[in-house]
């Protein structure tokens, strides 16, 4: 699938001498926004640490120069696609949290729903998420402890606590290991969705697919209905 980054991207036009300094235009707005969207394809492809900014500027159809331009340089592009395409993507899903109160069973089922509504918008999220925290030096590990945990798992860690001392919640699970259940049960099979789909010769395992399958495991777990 084609993304706005594939495209051949021209040179910014000059800015005007009425325009104030440092202030872009509208085509060097859009041209820094396919910048960003090349360097996280490029990224979620190759691994942050292999990025060269050659190989995103060929990406881009662009030159090194004209990165350096927008961003100053390799460091200042990764701060960028951090700061204007991840973290958005966290703010959503707390966002849409927030407003779920403190029942667990709410919170559980919203953050399955959230978690597959944020892929379909951002494809690029589990595949980053497995290559760049998971794996041993990933370039997003510092950022999850530091800025990504206290703004999802921590908070779903303690209102799962709240829950367990209310009597709402299962006393034998912790909640801290529910919240990496959640995690497991969402973002690593949506990586390995193509995997998936030649190990059982299926292409209906889709999205919609897993998170039906993740609800009910979450709400019935291995439970068999008996009729009578």
């Amino acid at each position: 699938m084609k993304t706005p980054a594939s495209k051949s991207l021209g040179k910014p036009r000059r800015a005007s001498k009425s325009r104030r300094p440092g202030r872009p235009s509208g085509d060097a707005t859009d041209q820094r926004e396919r910048l960003l969207d090349a360097a996280l394809h490029h990224y979620t492809s190759h691994g942050v640490t292999a990025a060269s900014l050659r190989g995103i500027a060929e990406a881009a159809g662009v030159t090194p120069a004209m990165i350096s331009y927008y961003f100053g340089g390799k460091a200042a592009l990764f701060d960028a696609v951090i700061e204007e395409r991840l973290l958005p993507v966290v703010g959503e899903l707390r966002g849409h949290l927030e407003t779920l109160g403190d029942d667990a069973g709410a919170l559980i089922d919203g953050f399955v729903r959230g978690m597959h509504a944020a892929v379909e918008r951002h494809p690029w999220l589990p595949t980053l998420w497995v290559r760049e925290v998971l794996s041993e030096g990933g370039a997003l590990r510092e950022l999850l402890v530091t800025r990504i945990a206290e703004q999802i798992p921590r908070r779903l860690a303690e209102a799962f606590a709240h829950a367990q001392q209310q009597g709402r919640l299962n006393a034998d699970l912790d909640p801290r290991l529910l919240v990496v259940s959640l995690i497991g049960l969402t973002l690593f099979p949506l990586a390995a969705a193509p995997l998936w789909h030649q190990i059982f010769a299926s292409e209906d395992l889709d999205s919609a697919a897993l998170q039906r399958h993740t609800q009910a495991l979450l709400e019935r777990g291995l439970e068999v209905d008996h009729v009578r």
